[in-house]
């Protein structure tokens, strides 16, 4: 029988790096998976709306790298670097908090996501807020298949909406496919993400899946 992989794992070490990268034993391996979880979840949750694609977390003996995906860094850097300066201090206070410093310096990196409609994490967003704002959902999920594979890179798009789509009173789902979706190929470049839509009778939820073509040995750098 076929079991659904995350596209993503399902790639790791083949054509996807891990989103936290570091070396730790015995004691730092916990402390440093429990501190990992706990930061990103709270920089989700302090960073919601300002189209966060990913958030990736480096460690050395010296240096806490915290890089931060958005296709809108003006939105987290602030004017002349406060909302930058500001959100360091807050990451830097809710890591001794949940004691999981080592003494490393800590740094955040914002970067630009060049392409939104091709970035899963970042439809996602735009989905929810379509549904958040009362659209209906088939016109949300066929405006965003045609935004998506407006884009050159893009091969092909398929969302799935699942809930009490259009204020129903029995929770049902829908899928709108477009182009090609390789599931089972390794070397098939596909961005995955979730998410939700929270509306007056419940939650959304939301899963996009697009695949940008494929990637070969030689262009892995």
């Amino acid at each position: 029988m076929s079991h659904n992989v995350h596209p993503y794992s399902h790639r790791l070490g083949i054509i996807r790096d891990w989103k936290s990268r570091w070396f730790g034993i015995n004691k730092q391996y916990r402390d440093y998976l429990k501190s990992d979880i706990l930061i990103r979840e709270y920089l989700e949750k302090r960073l919601k709306g300002m189209y966060v694609s990913g958030i990736e977390l480096e460690r050395s003996q010296k240096v806490f790298r915290i890089v931060i995906k958005t296709s809108r860094p003006g939105m987290i850097i602030g004017r002349s670097g406060e909302g930058a300066t500001k959100l360091r201090n807050d990451v830097a206070k809710k890591i001794a908090a949940i004691g999981g410093t080592h003494g490393e310096e800590l740094k955040i990196d914002v970067e630009e996501v060049r392409s939104p409609e091709s970035n899963a994490a970042i439809v996602v967003q735009m989905i929810a807020e379509g549904l958040e704002k009362r659209m209906p959902f088939r016109r949300v999920m066929k405006q965003t298949v045609e935004k998506v594979m407006a884009n050159r890179d893009v091969q092909g798009v398929k969302i799935y909406l699942g809930g009490r789509l259009g204020g129903a009173d029995m929770a049902r789902s829908e899928v709108l496919k477009k182009g090609r979706i390789p599931l089972q190929t390794f070397r098939a470049d596909i961005d995955y993400a979730t998410g939700r839509a929270t509306i007056p009778q419940g939650d959304l939820g939301i899963k996009v899946w697009i695949y940008k073509g494929d990637i070969f040995a030689s262009d892995i750098k």
